[in-house]
């Protein structure tokens, strides 16, 4: 064998890979359990956990912990079926799916390909508003903070969210130019870390204030029928606050995606399985922490955004910390949802019209000091046009809570629970009509009720927040 020979040796090894190619001949694929963990937490530990202290307080002090667990429960079990669809056949040397409809294809395929599809680019367009949305909340908390600070706590500070939609937009453009998952690992470990900020600032300002007042707040049952909300209002908000804490566990629908970044050995299931249980155990105490902290500091009152709660007082400039951690998170959030959605769209324009130049050439933009930046027309005008469209529907709608609630409505039975059942059914040969096959159809069933309940308490709160609401217009 001559030098050149050796050069661009691809020889396989037990694993059917060589030193520079994975098994399907692409380039070796590098994540581990942390990168995809890190992938996860910047996913699922978002905008939502600022909802969970409405959300327990809509429920009480019995039911809501107790739907965050069974959550957190049905989310690692289902996100563990479906790492197992990752390949199809043998988990070690089986055909990879590169996404989650490559998954549905090869063990469900026909129409349900269409179905999923559907909703995953649907949810994951919906997910840039809500991240929209969330963002220019907290770049308001800190312009009115800064504004009580300066003119005491009485003056009028109104401030418009459309601008600051207007900045993440900006921003959101230039990060969207990142051509793949595998370039952003370093903005989801920023991201994650910076979850972790705003979560704990949350968490430490609800303890804070139980131990000022010495009092926990809320009830068992949750918000009073009467006093606060009517009977059917307390059904509503109870049905949204079940869609709220969906959104908050909600990261299946990129589950493929982000294992596909996985190095092997050993087997990527392996792997996945092993950062979901770090992923989903990280969160969950996080969750049960603000959620019920919060819910303790403001009991009735609670806030759809926790970090919005504490009057932007003092200490002002803790919060002003978080929620400036709260938009970079955000930031590198939204390119772990969207970059699913963006590699799809030009994947399908590449098929259509492979021999465009607009489509498949890449110009080299230098950069001092780094390796040039390969600039794509076709991603640069279409991601552009994404993130505009996406900004302006987040003016015209800037509902938080509600937003986050048909998300987690509209996505959660489908993607987190029903796709992955089947495909695992169908994976394992599960015999119809056997215990198992009975015990999986009634956990999906059960979260399909669910599911419809969320969407419709949260289709209710965009209708009455509607006959208020006047877009563009700074709140009173």
């Amino acid at each position: 064998m001559t030098m050149a020979d050796k050069a661009f040796d691809v020889s396989l090894n037990v694993y059917g890979e060589s030193k520079c190619f994975d098994d399907d001949g692409r380039l070796k694929r590098t994540g581990s359990v942390w990168t995809a963990s890190a992938h996860i937490i910047t996913a699922v530990i978002g905008s939502g956990v600022l909802s969970l202290a409405w959300a327990t307080a809509q429920l009480g002090w019995v039911a809501g912990p107790t739907v965050l667990l069974l959550f957190s429960f049905v989310t690692y079990y289902t996100s563990a079926l479906l790492s197992d669809c990752y390949r199809t056949g043998d988990q070690v040397t089986g055909k990879r799916n590169y996404t989650y409809m490559d998954a549905v294809g090869a063990n469900l395929g026909g129409f349900q390909v269409k179905i999923c599809g559907v909703i995953q680019y649907a949810n994951l367009f919906g997910v840039a508003i809500g991240y929209t949305i969330a963002s220019s909340i907290s770049m308001m908390a800190v312009k009115r903070s800064n504004c009580f600070h300066k003119h005491g706590h009485h003056a009028a500070c109104n401030v418009s969210s459309t601008p600051y939609m207007i900045m993440f937009g900006v921003m959101e453009i230039i990060f969207s130019q990142i051509p793949d998952f595998d370039q952003i690992s370093w903005l989801s470990i920023v991201a994650a870390v910076m979850s972790f900020t705003y979560s704990t600032i949350g968490l430490g300002l609800g303890v804070a204030q139980v131990a000022e007042t010495g009092k926990i707040e809320g009830s068992l049952t949750g918000i009073s029928i009467g006093t606060e909300v009517s009977e059917m209002q307390k059904i509503w908000r109870s049905f949204q606050a079940l869609g709220a804490i969906a959104f908050a566990y909600s990261y299946s629908l990129i589950l493929i995606e982000i294992q596909d970044t996985l190095k092997s050995p050993p087997a990527e299931a392996k792997t996945m399985k092993r950062a979901t249980l770090i992923s989903v155990a990280v969160t969950t105490v996080f969750y049960m922490l603000c959620g019920c902290f919060g819910y303790a500091a403001f009991g009735d009152q609670s806030p759809g955004n926790l970090l919005t709660g504490f009057g932007f007082y003092n200490p002002y400039w803790l919060l002003d910390i978080a929620n400036i951690a709260i938009v970079v998170h955000l930031v590198g959030a939204y390119q772990v949802y969207c970059q699913p959605l963006f590699a799809f769209v030009e994947k399908t324009a590449t098929d259509w019209c492979p021999d465009s130049k607009i489509i498949t050439k890449e110009i080299d933009v230098p950069i001092p000091g780094c390796k040039p930046f390969k600039l794509n027309l076709f991603r640069l005008v279409w991601r552009t046009i994404f993130v505009i469209i996406t900004t302006v529907i987040s003016m015209l709608m800037p509902f938080f809570n509600d937003v986050v609630g048909i998300l987690g409505a509209f996505g959660f039975w489908p993607l987190t629970v029903y796709f992955p059942v089947e495909m695992y059914i169908v994976q394992k040969k599960i015999p119809k009509w056997s215990g198992r096959w009975i015990c999986l159809q009634v956990l999906s069933g059960a979260c399909l009720v669910i599911s419809i309940a969320a969407a419709a308490g949260s289709f209710a709160g965009v209708v009455s927040d509607l006959q208020v609401y006047r877009p563009f217009k700074t709140p009173n």
